[in-house]
């Protein structure tokens, strides 16, 4: 074993000789912030070795102490959340023929640590039926830590609608990968998919469409919360997206006040963008805002709500600034920092520290890239998304029948895999950047395993592109590595595209 087999990629890995085993009898020691992870690890496990694992939760252990080094006993694993002293928050993982030894700054990348161990098992750890396998861990030490802290992907439930256990399959593909963020883009104009009570037309009458004529569907209060408790519980924070003043014909449609002439458009579902408009001289329009923002908010435990502000182009310039400043002030009112998409950046007015959301290319068009400053400027940082490079609704290869072309035709995996977040705008360093996210958009997808088509191999990429260092990129290892965890991914029972840039297994 010459490279790690996680993905993504460790900071330092050091392979030795042997391995753990793992059985029936062995505990899982864990104190503290570690027991909700310990527990977790145990849940993981039991599947597919039939283990029911014990946890002690009797030791203590001290944040500040040095790494553990003769505890715990022979056939445990220890779980300890303590100063790594690293460079910057993450996790050490030590595994040796007697005891495995996982210790962590925080609950978080503890959590994280845990997804490289369930990584160094036999594929068949991901199986949900009892295996009849050696459980046998490679004796290894790694050192790892994130590049950014931010790893994001975006689902589009707008265009076509995907229920509360779809999000969830997502989410525990997503904490394999260890990425930390699921972004919901919650409205659309074709789609409105969040409940308001204030509001309450906008599900009534907003949700009951999708992209092609479907059925559309939304999230009740209680949907939503579920969601949001289920990502927490995998250490994912969600990010609402209620994106205003374009996309909004769902709205506008449910609600005829709305509209600058009180008529209420037809339900819309096409693909076509940028030609719905909120209202911008109506005081409604700032009252509706108040209510939606509110009440997401209150849902929402994370930091951040997202307001889109892309593709306006019913709007005019001087109507999306107006409306960007008031719009954003009374985001910010409800205590939540604001991310944007980068168009937002036109405005000057924006609140400190918030962030823009690139989804121009890897070679930045149409003053992309003066949008990006405009944030940083206003104190800001960037989640990068170049649609050449992350949009996981992209074709794979033009014969593909799923996804779409328009950011200069189908990305591969090469191209996933081989852009640097760092390497787009000039000026703009790993210390403007808060992340990366690869957005899916649904125009295209339906169906859980259109979905996870889409997605997998391509967020793989994603993950390492967020979490591993820059000095660690390297395709022709990625693709040895990716093509090993075919049998992960058929044990986890995920679909995905056998690209022909792998040598994959017969």
């Amino acid at each position: 074993m010459t490279t790690a087999p996680v993905m993504p990629a460790p900071v330092h890995f050091s392979a030795g000789t042997g391995h753990f085993a793992l059985t029936n009898t062995t505990v899982i020691h864990a104190s503290g912030s570690a027991q909700p992870v310990a527990e977790y690890l145990a849940e993981l496990l039991s599947p597919a070795t039939g283990f029911v694992l014990a946890i002690d939760s009797t030791g203590s252990v001290d944040a500040q102490s040095e790494p553990v080094t003769d505890s715990p006993a022979l056939g445990a694993i220890a779980l300890t959340v303590g100063n790594t002293a690293l460079p910057s928050p993450g996790y050490l993982l030590s595994v040796t023929s007697t005891r495995i030894e996982l210790r962590a700054d925080d609950a978080e990348h503890l959590f994280a640590g845990v997804q490289s161990l369930r990584q160094l098992l036999p594929h068949a750890i991901e199986s949900s039926s009892v295996q009849d396998v050696d459980w046998f861990v490679p004796c290894v030490e790694i050192t790892d830590y994130p590049r950014f802290s931010y790893r994001g992907a975006m689902l589009d439930v707008a265009r076509h609608f995907f229920d509360v256990a779809t999000v969830k399959r997502h989410l525990d593909r997503m904490s394999l990968l260890k990425l930390n963020v699921l972004h919901l883009h919650l409205t659309d104009d074709q789609g409105w998919r969040i409940h308001i009570d204030s509001w309450p037309n906008l599900t009534a009458l907003g949700a009951t469409t999708a992209v092609g004529g479907g059925n559309g569907g939304f999230y009740s209060k209680a949907d939503y919360t579920e969601i949001v408790e289920f990502a927490a519980s995998r250490y994912i924070t969600v990010v609402p997206e209620i994106d205003v003043p374009g996309h909004t014909n769902a709205a506008l449609s449910a609600y005829p006040e709305l509209n600058c002439d009180d008529v209420a458009p037809a339900p819309y579902t096409g693909i076509e963008v940028g030609f719905s408009s909120l209202c911008i001289d109506k005081d409604v329009t700032y009252q509706f805002l108040d209510d939606v923002f509110r009440e997401v908010s209150e849902l929402t435990p994370g930091p951040y709500l997202h307001l889109g502000g892309d593709e306006s182009l019913a709007t005019s310039d001087e109507d999306y600034l107006e409306f960007i400043r008031r719009a954003t002030a009374i985001a910010a009112s409800h205590g939540k920092a604001l991310i944007g998409w980068h168009e937002m950046g036109r405005s000057r007015d924006l609140p400190a520290g918030t962030v823009g959301q690139y989804w121009s290319y890897v070679a930045p068009r149409d003053d992309a890239d003066k949008r990006v400053a405009s944030f940083i400027e206003q104190g800001g940082q960037m989640i990068m998304s170049p649609a050449d490079a992350i949009y996981l609704d992209m074709k794979y290869a033009s014969d593909e029948e799923l996804g779409l072309e328009w950011a200069d035709g189908p990305t591969t995996l090469h191209d996933a895999y081989t852009w640097d977040p760092a390497a787009i705008t000039i000026g703009v360093t790993d210390e403007h950047i808060l992340g990366i996210e690869a957005p899916l958009w649904t125009e295209t997808i339906d169906n859980v395993r259109d979905l996870e088509y889409m997605v997998f191999p391509r967020i793989i990429a994603a993950a390492e592109i967020a979490w591993s260092p820059r000095s660690a990129h390297d395709w022709a290892d990625f693709t040895r590595r990716l093509a090993d965890w075919s049998p992960r991914l058929d044990a986890a029972e995920i679909t995905y595209n056998r690209v022909n840039e792998v040598s994959w297994p017969k």
